[in-house]
């Protein structure tokens, strides 16, 4: 079978996007090819998920239609220049690297060619079916193109389309949004000790809760701020919890937290090369890198 896919980048995010495309039946996965430096994660690709790993970049693009471009934003031009000269001209890229712009693929490849690139933002629930994913095309990408990169997505999540100027603001929320949520499990479970339950007892609880008032929160119900507001009794103990956060200012923290992981989304295609950009400039720049 030809090469339908490689995989530049075989780490948690691409496995999560790969098990997606495998369970929906997207692709089979002889067509399917990923490459990794790390021999372990190589393994797991070839011993978990049944996909073929090998070590070399080139290799893995050899003859390939797609690319998916899943290494660290870091490591995203050396990889690109690494691709470059035997990556076959018609193939579509997809890249999830935060903060790397579809112009700066289509520069870095090169070669007098109208590189084809969709640049996207998953989150890691796509690993239990349940993700959400950010998607821009690039200059020459088609509406085809859209419509085959969402295919590769959406068998684990759900895919929204938007300008790409919008990729930062998708990465603060959605990207690195499950983090924030464990983030508050933790210390829910933390309180729970602290508060004279075992920590199974606490750990329980509050991940079942968690879980249970995620699922009550669908675009056919209430909207967070009502399902909030008929949970909280006045002078309850609800009320209690909500305005001592209040008070602590959780609400302008939590905005401010976002709005710094959206700066740094905005500064990862300035490191990726060195030395280019910094602080208001790097936003200016952003565009170009």
């Amino acid at each position: 079978m030809p090469n339908e896919l490689a995989i530049i980048g075989a780490g948690n995010m691409a496995e999560a996007i790969v098990r997606g495309i495998l369970r929906g039946g997207v692709l089979a996965a002889d067509q399917l090819v990923a490459a990794d430096i790390s021999p372990e994660r190589r393994a797991v690709f070839a011993d978990k998920v049944g996909v073929r790993a090998v070590e070399s970049n080139v290799e893995a693009v050899a003859g390939a239609r797609r690319v998916l471009l899943a290494v660290k934003p870091q490591m995203m031009k050396a990889a690109l220049e690494q691709i470059a000269p035997g990556l076959p001209h018609d193939a579509l890229l997809v890249s999830i690297a935060a903060g790397i712009s579809s112009g700066f693929i289509e520069r870095s490849l090169g070669r007098g060619i109208h590189w084809r690139v969709i640049r996207t933002m998953p989150n890691t629930p796509m690993l239990m079916g349940h993700g959400m994913v950010g998607l821009a095309r690039g200059q020459y990408a088609t509406a085809d193109d859209v419509a085959d990169a969402r295919r590769l997505f959406e068998a684990a999540a759900e895919v929204i389309e938007l300008d790409e100027d919008k990729l930062h603001a998708v990465t603060a929320i959605s990207g690195s949004g499950p983090a924030y949520f464990f983030f508050l499990v933790e210390q829910m479970i933390k309180a729970g000790v602290e508060l004279g339950l075992s920590r199974e007892q606490a750990y329980r609880l509050a991940t079942r809760t968690a879980y249970g008032a995620a699922a009550m929160m669908t675009p056919d119900t209430d909207s967070p701020e009502e399902l909030r507001r008929k949970v909280t009794s006045p002078n309850g103990t609800t009320h209690a919890a909500i305005t001592h956060m209040e008070q602590a200012g959780l609400p302008a923290i939590v905005v401010e937290a976002l709005k710094a992981a959206d700066r740094r989304s905005r500064n990862w295609g300035c490191e990726a090369v060195p030395g280019s950009c910094s602080g208001r400039l790097a936003v200016f720049l952003d565009s170009r890198l």
